[in-house]
């Protein structure tokens, strides 16, 4: 039974918390933009590096598979050793391993720098989400978490920006090297402003081997949808990879009853609104991040454009998609999560589907990405207050960690899928696998809008501090 109890106390507010919030915005934008940073200079890393298709697709998709793959571990984490010490650890462990990647003359060690990214980003942000959900209270939580959200959708525009800046400029090695400096100056600062939490190591144990196996289950799933790009859909490898994902999932479903201490408690992603949440951010973020996959390298590949040209182009994304999550966080606070989700898809639907039947130009294509970004940006706000509406203060660090896992492994699927999609056009010169592409990101977008209108709970979300579930 849930119910809202009539009086709510908290601690009086932290004056540090605005603050707080800044650098924990600082530190959770390094870690989105650095799951679109990389697809404005593929093409020069494959360049310099000498990498095919599937390597480079990899060069994006290891850091997202880590990210989600080990998002809800560090979420546990979080509750169990506190949010601020797994951010700092996070942090750390997240420059050491942009400055490898900077660093990386092979695409062995480039790689490895990037599954060392996503370890540190997957201890800091759920670790980061639940420390803004426990500071804030009331009005002010809406306002922070739609802070969050605008970072969650607008950093991916952004970082396509950016990454034509540097790659043009110093060269794309400055992609990672500028995490350092930023992400040190944080990582003195935010000691200062965050206060310590109450939570205290415990002798509880980890579920280390449920982390391992939904890790395994989305790598070997990326496996094969990338090899579907070389060999086929109907390839023994690809077919092989993804029924092997599926058993291994179904083996974490298994695993999490049966542990004493599971990394994600059926019966939290079981509840509507989590399940909901996480649904709309995996399909979201999937759209997103294989959007920037696409328009990066029609934009370089067939147009010739340059780095810098390609990064100016997506502004208006990043614009985009701000403007989106602000006007989401507007209609989520008096409708609901139900019509803004469903609402923003069908934007995407019809800028994607403008993309796919007109004839592809570059007037097109940021024409339609910038309608679909405007959607995408509702829906991640909606994503985010829907799945957090209902979830006890004690398990904000594993709800956190449920929704930042997908959407990691929304951006790793999306960009998986894309590149086999258009595989065609990504190694020659026709635009046949670009239309494919967007052909295909609109069905789902439509698709996705009708689950959304049978998911989403209708009405208001109930206040996000009164709730006592029972």
């Amino acid at each position: 039974m849930i119910h809202s109890s009539p009086t709510v106390h908290h601690a009086p507010p932290d004056p540090r918390r605005w603050r707080a919030l800044t650098l924990i915005s600082v530190a959770q934008l390094m870690l989105i933009l650095d799951v679109t940073v990389v697809n404005v200079a593929l093409p020069d890393i494959g360049a310099d590096l000498g990498l095919d298709r599937a390597t480079l697709t990899w060069v994006v998709t290891a850091y997202t598979l880590f990210f989600g793959g080990l998002m809800l571990l560090g979420g546990r984490l979080a509750d169990l050793f506190g949010a601020r010490r797994l951010m700092l650890t996070g942090l750390a462990i997240f420059v050491l391993a942009s400055l490898t990647s900077g660093l990386a003359g092979t695409a062995a060690l480039l790689v490895g720098g990037r599954i060392g990214q996503g370890i540190g980003a997957a201890l800091l942000s759920p670790a980061a989400l639940a420390t803004v959900t426990t500071t804030f209270h009331g009005p002010e939580r809406n306002r922070a978490l739609g802070v969050w959200a605008a970072i969650g959708g607008a950093g991916s525009a952004i970082g396509v920006l950016l990454g034509g800046a540097l790659t043009a400029g110093p060269g794309w090695r400055w992609i990672f090297f500028i995490n350092v400096p930023v992400g040190l100056a944080v990582l003195v600062a935010l000691p200062l402003v965050v206060r310590v939490g109450t939570a205290q190591p415990t002798r509880q144990r980890v579920d280390l081997p449920g982390a391992l196996l939904v890790t395994a289950a989305t790598g070997s799933l990326i496996y094969g949808l990338v090899n579907a790009g070389d060999e086929g859909w109907g390839d023994l490898v690809t077919v092989a990879t993804t029924a092997a994902a599926a058993i291994l999932y179904i083996l974490f479903a298994v695993v999490e009853r049966a542990v004493r201490t599971p990394l994600m408690r059926v019966q939290l992603l079981a509840q509507r609104p989590v399940l909901a949440g996480a649904f709309l951010m995996l399909v979201a973020t999937g759209l997103l991040i294989g959007l920037f996959f696409l328009g990066s390298f029609y934009l370089q590949r067939h147009q010739g454009y340059s780095a810098l040209v390609t990064g100016l182009l997506f502004l208006p994304v990043a614009v985009g998609t701000g403007l989106g999550a602000h006007l989401g966080g507007r209609l989520v606070g008096r409708l609901g999560g139900r019509v803004p989700a469903a609402t923003g898809l069908a934007l995407a639907a019809i800028g994607t589907g403008l993309v796919a039947v007109l004839a592809i130009t570059p007037v097109v294509l940021v024409t339609g990405l910038v309608v679909a970004s405007v959607g995408l940006g509702a829906v991640f706000v909606s994503a985010t207050t829907t799945a957090l509406s209902l979830v006890a203060q004690h398990e904000s660090g594993l709800a956190s960690g449920v929704v930042n896992t997908f959407h990691e492994l929304g951006g790793a699927i999306g960009v998986a899928v894309a590149s086999s999609l258009a595989a065609p056009s990504l190694i020659g010169g026709a635009v046949t696998g670009f239309t494919n592409g967007f052909t295909a990101w609109a069905v789902t977008a439509v698709f996705s809008a009708v689950v959304t209108l049978g998911l989403l709970p209708s009405g208001k979300l109930p206040a996000l501090d009164g709730p006592h579930v029972h």
